[in-house]
């Protein structure tokens, strides 16, 4: 069985593939191989020119010749070697003149044609071959090219050759947006319904995102094929300001195509002309590799291209004999979790030693390899490859980067499974250091190759990433592609299910490329089945109204003065988002976040609390809306934690009702619990009071209890009963008899009927309370507990 085939993705590879030789999923990675075997055959750029098959010195050697010169049709030696002609006359003078001949002329002159004639017939139809002279084209047979003995002659020719825009399907391409002009280039088309093989192609073409059309006739524009670039797939197209640089993608596996030695590829916009750029190595730098190592292709990783800061990012992917040359079938495909970093030409990098200091980036750019930034080199970071990758202003110095979706390889490499949509692996542009970050509310399904964009709120209190289609690959042979659209709002990190319910939407699909531009998401092409038929590829998202178009509108003044596409309050910010242009915060989003269409966004943090990293300690970059009066419309909210709630830019009444009952229900039972605390010592002292008088009572008869009340003078004696004085403030004396009406024995415990005259008294409630005749009860607590404090404090 072919591993690279793919049941529902002809001619595409997968994070399921394998080498042709063995049938399961994944090899065991037996380790990084040696650079001496990846970088073995140094590369031969295929635009040096070339002589004609050598047939560039044709010198005579006759001996019929007078004198042994290069004739004029052949390549001159030097100045030195040529000497004057010249004749002596009858007179005996010599004047300069012509070459001197020898004695057969007619010999000369035959040698003189044939001369000029055999360069003219050399390689046409007379003696059967084809090709360019230097006088013109040589007519002839056209042979079929091969990519194996492509020389300079073929690619000549080729270079004429125009893209062919009307195609069956087209997916898994490159592609980028500079100055309203979507560019994609290579990927899989196929002109027929059911094609399975010569599907991968080095079309290169444009989507005009300036002006207005409708998604039945797309403004497109054929560009001419270029003849250095390779053929990829699932590579990136990273764009300046002024140019496209291709990096990375998978040569065709049917038939298959040997990969040449990596070259980064630039487009260069104003002169519409491909430069290369050969034998990139890495630069030392932080959290990166030692440097000087040569950068490999790889293919099916996350790109994105952050123009903002000059920079292109490329994610994680794979290596095998289809994207890195030299690579043997049969070693297994290695895949990777590290991030490449290409730093435009022109720009400045702190983190590369060979930037520091605010140096610039040379013609070739400076490569990094970031491979130990954070948990990137531990087991919680798996390899992985088909996710997506979006930049996301702010929190960080240089803003941060969102790792979505994918597949991921186990250790051993005979399993895969899917990065969760649950957590999200975020990176820190500026500390070159990754960090996860837990979402809240129902995830989307685990996918691979998902279209990825994102937009910014007008104030930026939001980032708003739209999370379009993708597949799932397991069971193997058993592909599921998708239609749905998710928003994951950040910094909330909730996500939002679309409901498209009603709506026109396009067939499920996976490695569609796209784009947003005018806040509409721009989709081209993506592989739907092979059920489908022809499908013409190009869709509108209207992010704002999150509903599928017929029509791309181009916002009035969009371009002018707005080459980045910014949202007019973010212009003079050169790092605010591009694309967003327009854009309104959905109301789907505003019923989670607050806030309204401008932003003001009151949550501001992280549902589920980040532990550490930029979302923990930094902020989005904010923006003050006014009006044309110079009114505020909106302003960024405080943080709050308030999931699922309902806001607006008014008093949030049920906020205020909740505070107000949660203040009320706190105070009850901090006097709940103090009443609690009081009650357990009263009862405490009571108990010790009726232990201490029953020890008195089985004591001598004279033995005086200290804690009994004392007898006085002028007081009465009455059986069984106490009597105070009348001022309700004297002493008390206890009398008691037995049975026998003697003296003795101990004492009945108190009752409830030796209630004291003045009872109410202040003076005597300490011990009074003690011995009322009952147990102090809770609720009496609760409603005196001024008393009850009395008598503890007084014990």
């Amino acid at each position: 069985m072919d591993a690279r085939s793919n049941s529902d993705m002809p001619g595409d590879d997968s994070i399921t593939g394998s080498t042709q030789s063995q049938p399961d999923y994944f090899m065991a990675v037996p380790g990084v191989p040696t650079q001496s075997a990846l970088t073995g055959r140094r590369r031969t750029s295929k635009f040096t020119e070339v002589d004609v098959d050598g047939e560039d010195d044709i010198s005579d050697q006759s001996p019929l010749l007078s004198c042994k010169r290069q004739t004029p049709f052949t390549r001159p030696r030097s100045t030195s070697e040529w000497s004057s002609s010249s004749y002596t006359t009858d007179d005996g003078t010599t004047t300069p003149g012509l070459l001197s001949f020898s004695l057969h002329p007619r010999l000369y002159l035959l040698t003189l044609i044939l001369l000029i004639a055999i360069p003219l017939l050399y390689e046409t139809p007379l003696l059967g071959r084809s090709g360019v002279t230097f006088i013109g084209a040589r007519a002839g047979i056209i042979r079929k090219w091969d990519s194996k003995s492509e020389n300079v002659d073929s690619m000549q020719l080729r270079r004429r050759q125009t893209t062919d825009t009307d195609v069956c399907s087209r997916w898994a391409a490159q592609s980028a947006v500079v100055n309203g002009t979507m560019y994609i280039y290579g990927g899989h088309a196929t002109t027929e319904q059911g094609q399975k093989q010569n599907t991968w192609t080095n079309d290169f073409f444009t989507v005009d995102l300036a002006k207005s059309w409708d998604i039945a006739d797309p403004s497109i524009n054929a560009l001419p094929r270029p003849s250095g670039p390779p053929a990829v797939a699932n590579g990136f197209l990273w764009n300046s300001y002024d140019s496209l640089y291709l990096y990375g993608g998978i040569y065709s596996d049917s038939p298959p195509a040997t990969p040449d030695p990596f070259s980064l590829w630039e487009y260069q916009i104003q002169a519409a002309r491909w430069v290369e750029h050969e034998n990139p190595e890495t630069s030392k730098g932080e959290n990166s590799d030692s440097g000087g190592q040569p950068v490999e292709r790889s293919g099916e990783g996350a790109g994105i291209s952050v123009p903002e800061i000059g920079r292109g990012f490329y994610f994680a992917g794979h290596l095998d004999h289809y994207t890195t040359s030299g690579w043997s079938i049969q070693v297994a495909r290695e895949f990777l979790k590290s991030l490449l970093e290409f730093t435009y030409p022109g720009y400045t990098n702190d983190a590369v030693e060979d930037l520091a200091g605010g140096e610039t980036a040379g013609s070739d750019g400076v490569w990094r390899n970031v491979t130990q930034g954070g948990i990137q080199d531990t087991a919680k970071f798996p390899s992985r490859a088909d996710g997506g990758l979006v930049y996301v202003p702010g929190y960080g110095a240089e803003g941060i980067l969102l790792s979505i979706g994918g597949g991921i390889a186990t250790p051993d490499g005979l399993e895969d499974s899917f990065a969760q949509m649950n957590v999200i692996d975020v990176y820190d542009i500026a500390t070159s250091t990754w960090y996860k970050q837990a979402t809240s509310g129902e995830y989307p399904s685990l996918r691979v190759n998902p279209c990825v964009v994102a937009a910014s709120a007008a104030d930026g209190s939001s980032t708003n990433v739209y999370v379009y289609g993708g597949q799932n690959l397991v069971p193997y042979g058993e592909q599921i592609q998708y239609d749905d659209m998710w928003i994951l709002t950040v910094p909330s990190f909730t996500w939002i299910e679309v409901d498209t319910q009603g709506q026109s939407v396009p067939p499920a699909r996976v490695g569609a490329s796209c784009t947003i531009w005018n806040s509409q998401i721009v989709v081209v092409g993506g592989y739907t089945g092979p059920s489908l038929d022809c499908d013409s590829g190009f869709y509108v998202f209207s992010a704002s109204d999150l509903e599928w178009v017929n029509n791309y509108n181009a916002l009035p003044d969009a371009d002018e003065k707005n080459a980045l596409n910014q949202q007019i309050s973010q212009q003079e910010d050169t790092i605010g988002l591009s694309g967003s242009y327009g854009y309104q915060v959905p109301g789907a989003v505003q019923s989670v976040i607050g806030g309204n269409s401008n932003g003001g966004a009151t949550i501001t943090a992280p549902a589920q609390t980040a532990t550490a990293g930029p979302l923990a300690t930094g902020k989005p970059i904010t923006y003050t809306i006014t009006d044309s009066e110079g009114a505020v419309i909106t302003q960024t909210g405080t943080a709050s934690v308030i999931n699922g709630s309902n806001a607006d830019s008014g008093p949030n009444i049920g906020a205020i009702v909740a505070g107000v009952v949660a203040g009320f229900f706190a105070v009850l039972a901090a006097y709940l619990g103090f009443c609690a605390w009081v009650y357990r010592r009263q009862l405490a002292l009571y108990k010790n009071h009726v232990a201490m008088s029953q020890r008195a009572a089985a004591g001598a008869p004279n033995e005086k209890s200290s804690f009994l009340p004392s007898s006085t003078e002028g007081s009465s004696n009455r059986k069984g009963s106490m009597t105070g004085g009348s001022s309700g403030i004297g002493s008390s004396k206890l009398t008691d008899s037995n049975s026998n009406g003697q003296d003795g024995g101990a004492p009945p415990l108190p009752t409830a009927a030796w209630a004291p005259v003045g009872g109410n008294s202040t003076a005597n409630s300490s011990n009074e309370d003690l011995m009322v005749g009952q147990e102090p009860s809770f609720v009496g607590v609760l409603l005196n507990p001024r008393r009850s404090l009395r008598v503890i404090n007084k014990d």
